[in-house]
């Protein structure tokens, strides 16, 4: 081999180790850069979210939140998670349930269990119901995804996660998939044929686009599985309301009265 061939090998093999090294290194990098660009998205949401949220409180609700907020800067880290978890019910009772997912979402990131989990998605999944904002549903969608499939990823059994993430892409759909959460849904059913909680969902699902025939079905199955299932009843009033039978809604009605305790 000649010295030419020789230059012409070493820098292939140059630009390979160079390629392989920084391929190897950057990856790494980006995950982290990307990381703190969620993060620095969150605060951002989250702030704007509280800075608008404080303009609508009144003076004595303002110095309750001031007084935890400052009990919090005090706190020691033993003791944070009681304080968030204070700051989540607080602003749950004010009726801000996206506010009150951000701090349920800081004690599972400190607890880091199941439950932690469960609870931040489903406080995230109530602000999807309630809010009206585009900015401030999807921020709740986003991290009730997220907090879900933590609590599913530590617990994959429990089914009561899978149908509630479900029930986050039905309720704010991504575009380009409309149908993501019911088609979920309808899978869960399939793994899990006869689930009342499963059929008790596409059943509320069904009344929400206004197929009562099918909403009926649904839900009758979930209560010959589980005839007790207070959700179910309930529903069945307004499913067989939607299809006319009179009767059997006020035969329900009383029905889910009992279970409700009323």
């Amino acid at each position: 081999m000649n010295k030419a061939q020789w230059f012409v090998v070493s820098a292939a093999l140059m630009l390979f180790l160079i390629l392989y090294l920084g391929f190897d290194t950057k990856p790494g990098k980006h995950k982290e850069v990307e990381k703190q660009r969620v993060l620095a998205a969150v605060s951002t949401d989250i702030n704007s979210m509280l800075k608008d949220a404080k303009k609508s409180l009144s003076p004595q609700e303002s110095a309750s939140v001031l007084a935890l907020e400052t009990e919090l800067e005090a706190a020691p880290d033993t003791s944070q998670a009681n304080f968030y978890k204070r700051l989540s019910s607080l602003w749950y009772s004010l009726e801000k349930p996206g506010i009150s997912g951000y701090f349920a979402e800081k004690v599972a990131e400190l607890e880091g269990g199941e439950e932690a989990w469960s609870i931040a998605g489903t406080t995230y999944s109530i602000c999807l119901q309630k809010e009206q904002a585009d900015k401030v549903r999807n921020f709740c969608t986003e991290r009730a995804i997220q907090a879900l499939e933590n609590a599913a990823s530590i617990n994959p059994a429990n089914l009561q996660h899978k149908v509630n993430l479900a029930l986050v892409y039905a309720e704010n759909p991504p575009k380009d998939n409309p149908m993501k959460g019911v088609l979920m849904l309808v899978d869960l059913n399939k793994q899990n044929p006869g689930s009342p909680i499963v059929l008790t969902q596409l059943g509320r699902l069904a009344i929400k686009t206004g197929q009562f025939d099918k909403a009926v079905e649904r839900l009758e199955q979930a209560i010959a599985a589980e005839p007790n299932n207070t959700t179910a009843n309930c529903l069945l009033v307004q499913a067989y309301e939607g299809v006319g039978n009179e009767t059997k809604a006020k035969d329900f009605q009383k029905k889910c009265d009992q279970l409700s305790g009323r």
